[in-house]
């Protein structure tokens, strides 16, 4: 099991680590995201990303940043899972991909860039997947209204005839 005194004692005092309903949750500064994952990977047998998503705490009592990102690690050896977080804030929220870390981000980085506009720098293919490529804004950001801003207007209408 990884412990957090090694990290710190890796990578700085600034790490935290918290847990909520038995899963470990490490808060890394966004500087230095990409090293850490690479360690947690390389170093102590996170060898899979389960998943990754992001949060919008927008109005979000005592939040001090816009974004976090979240990364679900696992180490299919030993069953052990890691959830690591990081923050990014407007007005440039961006963050370095993983991909060459695993693969298997490609598409999660695209919906979180898709549907949050946080940039991967160094995705191989960085576009939009759920979106349409015209449409500007971010669907799953706080501010963004609820029945839009009046972008349906421009998608086609599909009708079904029942047979």
């Amino acid at each position: 099991m990884v412990e957090l005194s090694e990290l710190q004692a890796k990578f700085g005092s600034e790490l935290a680590e918290s847990s909520f309903r038995d899963n470990r949750r490490i808060d890394v500064p966004a500087a230095k995201l990409f090293e850490i994952l690479s360690s947690l990977k390389n170093d102590y047998g996170f060898n899979s990303l389960i998943d990754m998503t992001a949060v919008d705490y927008l109005e979000y009592e005592g939040a001090a940043d816009r974004f976090g990102v979240v990364y679900m690690l696992l180490d299919i050896f030993s069953g052990e899972r890691l959830i690591i977080r990081t923050a990014v804030n407007l007005p440039d929220p961006k963050l370095p991909s993983v991909y060459s870390l695993w693969r298997g981000c490609d598409w999660l980085e695209r919906e979180i860039f898709d549907m949050f506009g946080i940039v991967f720098e160094g995705h191989p293919d960085l576009r939009r997947i759920l979106m349409p490529e015209e449409f500007a804004a971010f669907p799953l950001r706080k501010d963004y209204p609820l029945k839009g801003r009046g972008e349906r207007h421009n998608f086609p209408v599909i009708t079904r005839s029942g047979s």
